[in-house]
């Protein structure tokens, strides 16, 4: 009710699809110019609707992966070949066309930039999206909280900002970025292969301060097995704010 409560206040705006970023080859982030859009934490989402010559029209919800930057915004958008909306969105959708968007939404799921406490970003996926909005803002404001993202994917076809990644890892004290391969890694890879456990995620993580806040996103398996592994590191249970998704009564 008190998500129905909050959409009720919002209007749909109408962006236009300013470019494009190839990101794998089932992946690609759009940029959006959005006239009248009110700005946003990072880690909140948007619906976004496609209406048909005949009306029918359809919504999905993507997490927004950008820091604030005025009325532009970009989602990142993972196509499902059985999809309703994300094959266009992936395919079809091209420059200066209209999108129609309403957001933003949610504020449990968000970091706000003047906390200085110590942040652990676990994403899985897809779940990655908001987490880099995270860590976009975090760097684009200058702020001081120290912040690791971990970050789990199939192989190297199925990394996300890849190039970007490396570079904020290179570059930013105290952000660091670990990735974890479940199939395979690249081929010069050293690190392990495998799905992310205990040992791993103390390993990567190290000693958790007391007032660390974690993020964590993906499926739905994959979210609740990384929650039951941070509370079992002395994790409060209370210092974890979960995203998930999974099936559901429709596609994206």
């Amino acid at each position: 009710m008190a998500r129905a409560a909050v959409l009720g206040r919002l209007n749909w705006l109408v962006g236009q699809l300013a470019d494009v970023r190839e990101e794998t080859a089932t992946a690609r982030t759009l940029i959006l110019d959005v006239p009248g859009w009110p700005g946003h934490l990072p880690g909140q989402h948007v619906d976004v609707r496609l209406t048909a010559e005949d009306g029918y029209s359809t919504e999905r919800s993507y997490s927004i992966a950008s820091a604030p930057d005025g009325s532009r915004l970009e989602l990142t958008i993972q196509r499902l070949e059985d999809g309703e909306v994300s094959p266009y969105l992936t395919m079809v959708l091209s420059r200066r066309d209209p999108l129609e968007l309403r957001g933003p939404i949610g504020g449990y799921f968000a970091w706000r930039p003047a906390d200085s406490r110590p942040v652990l970003l676990i994403g899985g996926g897809s779940g990655v999206v908001p987490l880099m909005a995270m860590v976009r803002t975090r760097i684009a404001s200058g702020g001081t909280a120290p912040m690791r993202l971990i970050y789990s994917t199939r192989s190297p076809d199925t990394l996300l900002y890849a190039a970007e990644l490396e570079r904020i890892a290179a570059g930013h004290a105290d952000l660091d970025v670990d990735v974890v391969y479940t199939r395979a890694g690249p081929p010069d890879w050293a690190g392990r292969v495998g799905r992310l456990d205990a040992r791993q995620l103390r390993e990567l993580a190290g000693q958790h301060a007391a007032d660390t806040q974690c993020f964590v996103c993906g499926p739905t398996g994959f979210v609740e097995s990384v929650a039951r592994l941070l509370i079992g590191q002395g994790i409060e249970a209370q210092q974890i704010r979960t995203e998930r998704f999974g099936p559901s009564g429709g596609t994206a």
